[in-house]
């Protein structure tokens, strides 16, 4: 050890030159997965911290439709301070004849509201002054989005319902406005409690959130009051949450975003990981005449090992804490550009379980792609000092596949226990197996191809295809570094065009103009005359909507289930039910069928077909919904598949009449309509039906692209390491086949080629290579993606040519002007020199 200690420190006075590719390899990857899990991580202590602030107190309630009983205000006044609010989606008018109705989040709160952190408004003051009842109105606060959207300044009055209240304030910051900032359509408009018991707007079957929330006394258990409730109330049909289940949606999203973005980064570190072995490749391949004349003096292999495995061991810490340190760094940065887009406060600060978590990928990934080359070195003979600089790679020793094998089962390991979704992160693993297998073997396909494929008469085709597939062609090692770089690339932009198409690309031409959203039993008849009497105003389609919880699933309680987590959305809260005579648009019955038109007899259902497949239930089984407190079991006559991209009405569940309808209920309805009867449509609705929420297509349409494009912007931002990855690994691909290509510049420059003959053949080779380098990286990066799309997101899949054609003119120009670039280089140098110890 000693002996190697020194020998390696004596080779690495000549300075980091050869590994400057390394180095920057594993920098990159290791600084995209550090910035990644620390800003994670300073969202999540951000939610830890808040806690209070973001669910608004120690205990959350939420109840749709209906408040809670006298009885159960009575027992929550019992644990602690408690204030409630009405949370919903509603129209603003304003009372000025320029201004602009619009759809708001409303917000009708209690005197003390809220029971922690502030709600600031710009230019100071407090929200008890602002919504004191001053000349006969209520007072008002908004975002300033609204004022915008209104045509409104402060002073100005509006009307919600039936109630008129003054503009007095804008909201500059909401302590729990980021439980639902992401899933509004409209902003925010915060009124007092008692100004909407005016309005009109609390109607039996009123799409209305009544949230209730407790402040406990100090030595209270949060999680005790829970369970208090629970055992008290145990078919209440409320929401009830601890503090330690705060921000849960945005926890999911969080996670969800966390993995995916990580895992481009992991993949950008792989890819890098190419890089590292080339470089080492590379490195070495400048060492073999080093390597031979330590054999011919008397060195053991272990000793050649040990040498060159300390360099890389110190050269891999030096790329490790320049990625940490970069990483570290970056969600500092990062706070101070998108702060305003968080729905939370992230505390960034240095922490160390990200930054290790890096740092074992960094040095994994290090390894194993350093010891191929390394055991391979090692065996290097002594008699090559005797040689020319070419030698032939052979394979390795069963030993040395065991040891990488190995390394390899760690880095997966390691890969999967450190992930937040672990089946996520196995497919992750089993499609980087899969891609590393599959590049060598299209390589060695490409090679037989070309060595089939004749003599073609152009001389420069011939001998570019000959390039190809003659011993020690560099083919495996550029498909498998570009090709990898490409895959992820690929995948990338098709997940996320597909995302971008599900919401903003596939609405079809006749979409509805409008939803409309509780509208009353008692005025839906008026309703459809108003609409009808528009010109342009298509035929008004209307379903009865409630909301209901499911209980039991196959006769067993919801709780004694493990219903899977991408389907535990369903059984935590209230979903949309309604009824039907017949099956309605924009669905497919797959199973079973449908209830005669007249059918009156026992209760039956139709459900969603992939919901049934996770939910592990089929035609005959029992669900059990509890609808208005009544709990209310079906058995399911079909299952459907619902095309949600139609904008067809569409509910999850979908009753027999004979039970609802008897209920108390509001309608949905949507609209089409001419462009130029939207306008006309939206007045009559807004002026006549003031309780009624009207939502545009359109603008619902803006408020998800915007959203998805936060998040199209960080996989961007993350997706261009893929592409910084595969240009530094292309680069190192290059460098490691470079001794060769001067060679053999060399060789034709002797024999008479000129320097534009011998740029011609490099050329078709490049060119060649990158494009079938591109298909191959297109084949695997359409099926990783297609897999994601159709499996993981349970979405529709559409493949975009675009893509194709830019990864393949991409592939071809990098391939083209790295290998060119390299082979001018040698074109540069005189045969003579080069040729003379040969």
């Amino acid at each position: 050890m000693t002996l190697a200690l020194r020998l390696a420190r004596r080779e690495m006075r000549s300075g980091l030159g050869g590994f400057r590719l390394f180095i920057a390899c594993l920098a990159l990857g290791v600084a995209a997965i550090a910035a990644i899990l620390s800003f994670s991580r300073a969202v999540e202590e951000g939610l830890r911290a808040d806690a209070r602030e973001i669910m608004g107190g120690d205990v959350a309630i939420s109840i749709l439709y209906r408040e809670a009983t006298p009885e159960q205000m009575a027992f929550l006044r019992e644990q602690g301070r408690l204030v409630r609010w009405i949370d919903s989606r509603s129209m603003a008018r304003p009372v000025k004849a320029d201004g602009k109705p619009t759809l708001v989040q409303l917000k009708a709160v209690e005197p003390a509201y809220p029971l922690y952190g502030t709600v600031e408004l710009q230019g100071g003051g407090s929200l008890g002054d602002a919504l004191a009842k001053r000349n006969g109105l209520w007072g008002a606060v908004v975002e300033e989005a609204a004022l915008r959207r209104m045509n409104l300044a402060p002073g100005d009055q509006l009307r919600v319902g039936d109630v008129a209240v003054e503009v007095r304030g804008i909201i500059a910051r909401e302590p729990d406005r980021g439980l639902n900032a992401f899933a509004s359509l409209g902003p925010r408009l915060m009124i007092p409690f008692e100004a909407v018991m005016e309005s009109g707007l609390v109607q039996p079957g009123s799409l209305l959130n009544w949230e209730y929330r407790l402040s406990l006394p100090p030595g209270r258990s949060d999680r005790a009051v829970v369970d208090a409730l629970k055992a008290r109330f145990p078919d209440a049909g409320w929401r009830v949450r601890a503090l330690d289940e705060a921000g849960g949606g945005i926890r999911f999203w969080l996670d969800r975003l966390t993995q995916f973005i990580g895992l481009i980064g992991l993949a950008s570190l792989l890819v890098g990981g190419v890089g590292v072995g080339n470089a080492v490749s590379s490195f070495l391949a400048g060492r073999l005449r080093t390597i031979a004349t330590l054999k011919c003096l008397g060195a053991p292999e272990r000793l050649v090992f040990t040498t060159y495995f300390l360099q890389l061991a110190v050269l891999a810490a030096i790329g490790v804490a320049i990625g940490l340190v970069v990483g570290a760094a970056l969600p500092f940065l990062a706070q101070s550009l998108i702060a305003d887009v968080l729905p939370v406060r992230a505390r960034v600060a240095l922490y160390a379980g990200p930054l290790a978590t890096a740092a074992g990928f960094g040095l994994l990934v290090s390894l194993l792609f350093a010891l191929v080359p390394l055991v391979r070195a090692r065996g290097v003979p002594a008699a090559t000092l005797m040689r020319g600089a070419v030698v032939e790679q052979g394979r390795l020793a069963w030993r040395d596949m065991l040891m990488v094998g190995a390394v390899a089962m760690a880095l997966a390991a390691f890969t999967i226990f450190t992930a937040e979704s672990r089946m996520i992160a196995t497919y992750f693993v089993l499609g980087a197996i899969g891609a590393f297998l599959a590049f060598p073997l299209l390589a060695r396909l490409l090679m037989m191809v070309t060595a089939r494929v004749g003599k073609p008469r152009l001389a420069a085709l011939r001998l570019a295809l000959a390039n190809l597939h003659r011993p020690g062609a560099p083919t495996p090692i550029v498909m498998l570094s570009l090709g990898l770089g490409l895959t992820v690339l690929v995948a990338t932009a098709l997940i996320e065009g597909n995302l971008r198409e599900q919401i903003t690309r596939r609405i079809p031409s006749d979409a509805p103009a409008f939803f409309f959203v509780d509208i009353q039993s008692s005025q839906i008849a008026e309703f459809e005359k108003a609409i009808a009497a528009i010109p342009g105003a298509g035929h008004l389609d209307k379903v009865p909507s409630l909301r209901g919880r499911i209980v039991k699933i196959g006769g067993k309680p919801v709780g004694e289930i493990a219903v899977p987590s991408d389907a535990r959305w369903a059984v935590e809260g209230d979903r949309g039910v309604t009824y039907s005579a017949t099956p309605p648009e924009g669905s497919r019955i797959v199973a079973g069928e449908w209830w005669p038109p007249d059918y009156r007899g026992p209760q039956l259902i139709s459900f969603d077909e992939n919901l049934a497949r996770q939910f592990g239930i089929g035609l005959g089984d029992t669900i059990t919904v509890n609808v208005l407190g009544r709990d209310i079991d079906a058995k399911i006559a079909s299952l459907r598949r619902i095309e949600w991209t139609t904008l067809a009405i569409n509910f999850v569940f979908v009753y027999s009449p004979g039970t609802l309808d008897k209920a108390p209920h509001t309608y949905l309805a949507t609209v089409k309509a001419t462009p130029e009867a939207e306008e006309a449509i939206f007045k009559a609705v807004t002026d006549k039906f003031p309780n009624v929420t009207v939502v545009r297509i359109r603008d619902a349409v803006e408020t998800a692209a915007s959203v998805l494009g936060n998040i199209g912007l960080a996989s961007q931002v993350i997706g261009l390491l893929s592409i910084v990855a595969g240009v530094l690994v292309l680069a190192g691909a290059m460098l490691a086949t470079q001794q060769r290509r001067v060679h053999e510049a060399m060789v034709m420059k002797v024999l008479g080629a000129t320097r534009a003959r011998i740029a011609g053949i490099f050329a078709w080779e490049f060119a060649t290579l990158g494009l079938a380098t591109a298909l191959a990286a297109l084949g695997v990066g359409t099926l990783g993606a297609y897999l994601v799309v159709r499996r993981l997101m349970n979405l529709d899949w559409t493949f975009l040519p675009t893509v194709a054609v830019a990864v393949a003119l991409g592939a071809m120009a990098l391939t083209l002007a790295f290998g060119l670039a390299g082979t001018l280089a040698a074109l540069r140098q005189r045969p003579l020199a080069s040729l003379r110890n040969e």
